[in-house]
């Protein structure tokens, strides 16, 4: 056990001390972590020995991606969200449902062997973007500022959206709900998911902003301590809404957003280490991740799953955004920068975890499709993530100059 801790904790102190550079570089965080588990896992240099089973992975990429979430919506530009408000809002109510009905089409002609809410399940499964793996465009500021809110909105949102239809297929598929009504149980699962989740995370952000401004003003927090209130507000979010019933990624986005609304002189200084723990976490994530389940990925490589994989990552994700976007003042390059910048990671990761809980016939193939779809979204979306984004940027920002010009 000391040994890992040794090894995981000098990588750490590697990455953290070059992470500048890097983030300048077309190399993401992402591929640096997964490659680092890769080759110190057992399947390469069998230096990194500990054990992770499925359910410690997914309670830390929840715990993870909750931290994200409420970073990222706390450092939203609530303005410019606001005049670019329908971006997001086509994506998620338009672009969202096309995604799953376009993964249930395609999955059930590439896996003719999986019923077909096996094949639904997959499908929502990859619908969801990862924040994540999406920091190095939202935070970028040669990407126009609508459209890296859009792209905020939009992966903090749809994991959570998804949550409640992964339920419902999941208790189709099981057989729990056998004769009751399709729509009603639809209705429930999002009324109770994103209800409770936006009203924990409303409630507790509020009352949590509430205490800090109370506290700072009277000289009670001491200067070491400014770092633990948000991450914990974060953490409160998720895990109460979870244990209530709601979605947990909902009430961290929303607490965010209402978070950050409420803090600003104080936002910076407070969100950096709620930053800091969340690339942490992260850093540990993909490294795990890469240990317990990329390295032995090869082994159940089948053609129909790395097909489905790349046509998630491309015709699956890309055709619906350009249809949700259509009729909207945005040219080609925006639509193709939206659609292509859909990563898969944290959510899916979570998600898949569920499903191979249920013990389905069809689990392993689910499961194999999905490791293939985050790994081929961490190379190819990390490794053109800046490149693109300083390419989309400047012909942004050329476009603009001539049109002021004109």
């Amino acid at each position: 056990m000391y040994d890992d801790i040794a090894i995981l904790a000098a990588f750490a102190f590697v990455y953290s001390i070059v992470a500048g550079r890097l983030e300048r570089s077309p190399v993401s965080g992402a591929v640096v972590f997964v490659a680092f588990g890769l080759i110190c896992g057992p399947h390469g240099l069998e230096i990194l020995k500990f054990e992770v089973d499925a359910e410690g992975l997914r309670t830390l990429a929840e715990l993870t991606l909750a931290l994200v979430l409420f970073a990222d919506a706390a450092n939203a530009d609530l303005r410019v969200l606001k005049r670019s408000l329908q971006i997001p809002e086509r994506l998620l109510l338009i672009g969202l449902p096309l995604t799953i009905l376009l993964g249930i089409m395609f999955g059930v002609f590439l896996f003719p062997y999986l019923s077909f809410l096996e094949v639904a399940l997959l499908a929502t499964i990859l619908a969801p973007t990862d924040a994540a793996l999406g920091k190095a465009v939202v935070a970028n500021p040669v990407v126009p500022a609508r459209i890296r809110e859009g792209l905020n909105v939009e992966s903090g949102l749809n994991d959570g959206i998804c949550v409640p239809v992964l339920l419902v297929f999941l208790a189709f598929a099981g057989g729990s709900v056998v004769g009751e009504a399709p729509i009603g149980i639809v209705l429930q699962e999002f009324a109770t998911e994103i209800g409770v989740g936006a009203g924990v995370g409303a409630i507790c952000a509020s009352g949590g902003v509430f205490l800090l401004r109370a506290a700072h003003m009277r000289g009670w927090i001491g200067e070491t301590w400014m770092q633990i209130p948000i991450p914990a507000a974060a953490l409160t979010c998720f895990a109460a809404a979870q244990s209530l019933g709601g979605s947990g990624f909902i009430a961290a986005f929303v607490g965010g957003l209402i978070g950050g609304a409420l803090i600003r002189k104080q936002k910076e200084q407070v969100l950096r280490a709620a930053e800091g723990l969340g690339d942490t976490l992260a850093l540990l994530t993909w490294v795990a991740f890469a240990v317990a389940v990329a390295s032995s990925a090869f082994s159940f490589l089948a053609w129909d799953a790395f097909v489905y994989a790349i046509l998630s990552l491309t015709v699956i994700r890309m055709l619906p955004v350009f249809l949700a976007l259509a009729g909207m003042e945005l040219s080609v390059p925006d639509k193709l920068f939206l659609g292509w910048f859909g990563p898969r990671g944290l959510a899916s990761i979570v998600f898949v975890v569920i499903v191979l809980n249920a013990n389905l016939a069809g689990a392993e193939t689910i499961a194999a499709t999905v490791v293939w779809t985050i790994i081929l979204s961490v190379l190819a979306h990390g490794l053109s993530a800046n490149p693109l984004a300083a390419r989309y940027g400047g012909w942004a920002e050329r476009t603009a100059s001539s049109v002021s010009t004109k």
